[in-house]
């Protein structure tokens, strides 16, 4: 009888510019990894991921072992992170069979302590070995894409987060329309060629069988520029082809998930084609989910930095996208999010970049301010030489000035504009305590980060009124906000409240409605500052609630 071959894929999470996979996030990577092993044969795949073994899960013995880790875009992560240079290297002991390590962490000192560490594209590497074949480094086909695919959805249901607040990313295309001229110097998309496009179909298969399994929250991720999907992937700045997007997204809206979100958008490509590019921006607008984000990646405002590093789009193209994706998605959906923002990435460190630079990324930024435009997120970081090391050193002080100029002077703008004071969130998820805080975010592309001041059980969803903000995040209350019933640490965090008065609504409660709380507030404006947040249940009995 043939010996059962079984494979152990263990998820450390990635963080790249063309893939998450950190929670609530689970990769598409990791789910062709599981699909490649059993088209090559295998009997039985079992997956791990690294918060699952940092809780104490045993690591099974295998025929094969499988790690995928790394964060080569590394940020701020509220409930979980990638696995530790010092967990990978105390994991290797405790893998059974022929190792394989794939993500960033191929790169790592500790991966020559596994027998193969891939770089490019590790569920191909890891089908080509196990059809006893040279493993070797390798993109897959169009074919095996699709196929590993489906056969690796399974896994899903095995994730700590499955199946809320799981989010799922699919891929759509890989690649860069700008290859033949090498593309940014930074990125490594383009050195995986011309693009390759899944068809409208493949993809929709793959979510209907995510949806079957029980999957609410899908994100078309992966792709350099999602306006740019079915387009020719022969031009540089191409065409959209707004049929082939609306029909991908009306046969993703029709399989009813909760959360339906995209990544990246090029804005040269917006800017060049408006009217192909404005019907694409409705379909995503109205065919998503709100609270939908489409990072930009203008890098850098400087013409002499855009030159030198082949950057895909100039500042005035930039800010020409973002006025069309505020005109497509500045309505608010069910949720209490604008249908459709744009996000700006920029990154520091880039070749050409000097201290005017900064000067005129910031004017860039306060322009879009200036004209009441929305950005959901502004993303600064620090190039890193996946690709080429850069001449410029990045003066450390001017970096944290820059940063810190940027949330004072523009994220605190654009968070009162997005979810203005009295604006109903939907569906937050609480994740996490820290000390009296609880902190929360919807499902989706770069969710808002919202800190309620008193404990609110985690693992529950929860609707949040806005009431106030800071440079990066945004304060609520849990709403509807019984005030014959909320806890005294509740109570002080009403605006106008304070300890006195929370003290004296405690007292005196119940209540029948505002007229007889003005009685204990006397402040007819204090009243009016909570009127919208408040309810009042029927009157108990004062022992069972004071």
């Amino acid at each position: 009888m043939a010996k059962e071959i079984s494979v152990l894929v263990v998820d450390g999470y990635i963080d790249d510019p063309a893939a998450l996979g950190v929670p609530p996030y689970i990769s598409p990577m990791v789910r062709s990894i599981a699909g490649a092993a059993l088209d090559a044969g295998a009997d039985r795949v079992e997956y791990l991921t690294v918060d699952m073994i940092r809780d104490g899960a045993r690591v099974p013995d295998a025929s094969v072992s499988v790690v995928l880790s790394g964060n080569t875009v590394p940020g701020k992560y509220l409930r979980s992170m990638p696995m530790s240079s010092k967990e990978l290297e105390a994991l290797v002991p405790r893998l059974g069979g022929w190792k394989l390590v794939g993500g960033s962490a191929a790169s790592a000192l500790v991966a020559d302590r596994f027998d193969f560490a891939i770089k490019r594209d590790i569920a191909a590497s890891l089908y080509d070995g196990m059809s006893g074949l040279e493993v070797d480094e390798r993109l897959r086909t169009l074919d095996e894409w699709n196929r590993w695919m489906m056969l690796g959805a399974d896994i899903v249901t095995s994730h700590q987060d499955f199946p809320q607040p799981l989010i799922a990313e699919v891929e759509s295309y890989r690649g860069c329309h700008r290859f033949s001229s090498g593309g940014c110097s930074y990125c490594v998309e383009p050195t995986k060629g011309r693009p390759l496009m899944r068809s409208p179909n493949d993809i929709i298969a793959e979510a209907s069988r995510l949806r079957e399994l029980g999957v609410r929250n899908l994100r078309v991720g992966g792709q350099t520029c999602i306006v740019s999907y079915g387009s020719d992937p022969d031009s540089p700045v191409p065409t959209p082809v707004p049929e082939t997007v609306d029909d991908l997204f009306e046969g993703l809206q029709a399989l009813g998930f909760d959360v339906l979100h995209v990544d990246n958008a090029n804005a040269a490509v917006i800017a060049s084609h408006p009217d192909e590019s404005a019907q694409v921006l409705d379909t995503l607008a109205n065919r998503c989910t709100d609270g939908n984000v489409l990072a930009l990646g203008m890098e850098s405002a400087d013409p002499r930095v855009v030159m030198e590093n082949n950057l895909n789009s100039t500042a005035d193209q930039v800010i020409d996208a973002v006025r069309m994706i505020n005109r497509a998605g500045a309505s608010r959906g069910p949720r209490g999010m604008p249908r459709l923002l744009p996000g700006i990435n920029l990154i520091c460190g880039l070749d050409g970049e000097t201290s005017a630079t900064y000067t005129m990324d910031m004017e860039i930024l306060e322009r879009i301010r200036d004209e009441g435009l929305m950005v959901r997120r502004i993303n600064i970081r620090q190039v890193l030489p996946v690709r080429k090391d850069f001449s410029v050193r990045v003066d450390q002080r001017r970096f944290k000035r820059f940063k810190e100029q940027v949330r004072e002077d523009i994220d605190r703008v654009m968070l009162e504009r997005v979810a203005p004071r009295g604006t109903v969130l939907k569906d937050v998820y609480m994740e996490l305590q820290d000390g009296n805080v609880t902190f929360g975010r919807q499902i989706g592309s770069y969710p808002l980060l919202i800190g309620v001041p008193y404990k609110v059980n985690t693992g529950e969803f929860r609707d949040i009124y806005v009431i106030d903000w800071g440079f990066r995040s945004i304060t609520g209350v849990t709403y509807p906000f019984d005030i014959n019933r909320m806890p005294m640490s509740a109570l002080e965090a009403l605006p106008g409240i304070g300890r006195k008065r929370a003290q004296r609504i405690a007292a005196e409660r119940p209540f029948d409605g505002p007229e007889d709380l003005l009685r204990v507030l006397e402040d007819p404006n204090v009243l009016e500052g909570i009127r919208d947040i408040v309810t009042y249940r029927e009157r108990r009995d004062r022992r069972t609630i004071i």
